[in-house]
């Protein structure tokens, strides 16, 4: 818990120390690109569709393991939210982040064949709000260390998304800079391997400030678990140990859920333990 309250306090004081300017660069060379107002899309392989959401103030980057193995099997649209890891604001440049984002991604899902979703932190928030809202546009749903209420880690078990609202609020509204030392120990207790820490220290450095902070706010108050004992969709959830009870107790609800304990691993648990989660990610598609 204390992991990533000091994590979301990093994100929203990051800088954007690099203006963003034009779309990140392609994971893949062969890959073609879709460009919507909240996001974009990098689009490789051929199969089934399968979306991979990043997590907030993270790079599509995120998938790119995920993405080589799997661009043989299936066709995968991987998102690069706006205003996120130098991806221009675009329409996530003012006003609310959460619900607008997906709308947006459900309107790209409807284009698809029943797509499978995956996604890590914000997007495994965003993927359940989907599966919640639009059950007939996604197959099933990988949660990459994801609550379906954030709130509970600032304000308790007994938290609501009105008792948070104080803190979201003063979130929202908090973009002063914080020095990359001070970044790189808040961002080490989400990930292990230096070169990993170097990676995900500069997505949140390059990240629009306005963007993370309306982010994280509306994260904190959607309150998801009122929807839980009604969904249809099958979901698996990865999650780091430390979060166990929150785990079991926000989820407890789903009727056709799979948690899976991910030992010796932090938040970014396909940098942590890639083996184990691309043995994960390759059980959940075979079910």
């Amino acid at each position: 818990m204390i992991r990533l309250l000091a994590a979301a306090v990093l994100m929203l004081a990051a800088p954007a120390v690099a203006a963003p300017g034009a779309l990140p660069a392609a994971l893949f060379a062969d890959s073609t690109s879709v460009v919507r107002d909240r996001f974009d899309v990098e689009v490789i392989g051929r199969g089934p569709d399968v979306v991979l959401i990043p997590g907030l103030a993270s790079s599509k980057e995120t998938w790119r393991a995920t993405a080589e193995r799997l661009r043989g099997r299936f066709r995968l649209h991987i998102v690069q939210v706006a205003g996120f890891a130098g991806a221009p604001p675009r329409g996530n440049a003012t006003g609310a982040f959460f619900d607008p984002v997906v709308t947006a991604l459900d309107a790209y899902l409807a284009t698809l064949k029943a797509p499978v979703v995956i996604g890590h932190s914000l997007g495994g928030t965003l993927g359940l709000a989907l599966a919640q809202r639009h059950p007939e546009h996604v197959a099933k749903l990988l949660i990459v260390d994801a609550l379906p209420f954030y709130g509970v880690l600032m304000g308790g078990p007994a938290a609501t998304a009105a008792s948070v609202a104080p803190i979201a609020a003063q979130m929202r509204g908090q973009t002063a800079p914080m020095p990359e030392p001070m970044a790189r120990a808040m961002m080490s207790q989400m990930v292990t391997a230096p070169g990993d820490l170097d990676r995900v220290v500069g997505w949140s450095l390059n990240s629009t400030p306005s963007v993370v902070g309306s982010a994280m706010a509306d994260d904190m108050t959607a309150d998801l678990r009122p929807g839980l004992a009604a969904m249809t969709t099958p979901v698996t959830v990865l999650y780091e140990t430390v979060l166990e009870e929150p785990m079991k107790t926000g989820y407890a609800p789903m009727p056709h859920k799979t948690l899976i304990a991910m030992p010796d691993a932090r938040h970014f648990i396909m940098y942590d333990q890639p083996a184990r989660f691309a043995t994960e990610v390759d059980a959940f598609m075979a079910r």
